[in-house]
């Protein structure tokens, strides 16, 4: 597994609050949900390799 970075992050209450709910709701910790929307969110914009596409960026 690749080594990963610290970093601290500022959330604004409600979101942080929204963002506990969901990860107690699928049995995740909030460090682990937090990682898994922005991936899921870096994939809808084609900013993330989906694995076996071989891009990383929308096609046009």
């Amino acid at each position: 597994m690749a080594e990963r970075k610290p970093y601290l992050l500022r959330l604004d209450p409600e979101v942080f609050q929204a963002m506990q709910r969901w990860a107690d709701d699928e049995l995740r910790s909030l460090n682990g949900q937090i990682e898994f929307a922005l991936r899921r969110a870096l994939k809808e914009v084609g900013r993330l390799k989906d694995k076996g596409s071989g891009t990383n960026r929308p096609k046009k």
